[in-house]
């Protein structure tokens, strides 16, 4: 039985939106920063901790293009999928390492 790669894609853009919202949003000063801490010490730490989960990020945003290309989906589908998947591990390695990093630095 194929599935198709829509799905997971539709997955990916998902997770992409909450690592988006997450660093460039501020969700994750909301998150990881306390009341009493200066702005900046947190801001500090959390940059290097984006940037740990940004490596990730451009592998899965990178993947989600590549699975998504019309003449990849039609005459490789099963690439397409092994692309698919790949964003999805990389997008969910790039949250962990942003909430786990948050975590271990508050």
């Amino acid at each position: 039985m194929a599935v198709s790669p829509i799905i997971p894609v539709l997955a990916n853009l998902l997770l992409g939106t909450l690592w988006t919202f997450s660093v460039f949003a501020g969700w994750g000063l909301q998150a990881f920063c306390e009341n009493g801490e200066p702005l900046e010490s947190c801001m500090d730490r959390l940059t290097v901790v984006s940037t740990l989960s940004g490596l990730f990020a451009i592998v899965a945003a990178t993947c989600t293009a590549g699975g998504l290309l019309p003449p990849l989906m039609r005459r490789y589908p099963e690439k397409s999928l092994v692309l698919v998947g790949i964003a999805t591990a990389s997008w969910l390695i790039a949250l962990g390492v942003l909430y786990v990093g948050g975590l271990v630095g508050r």
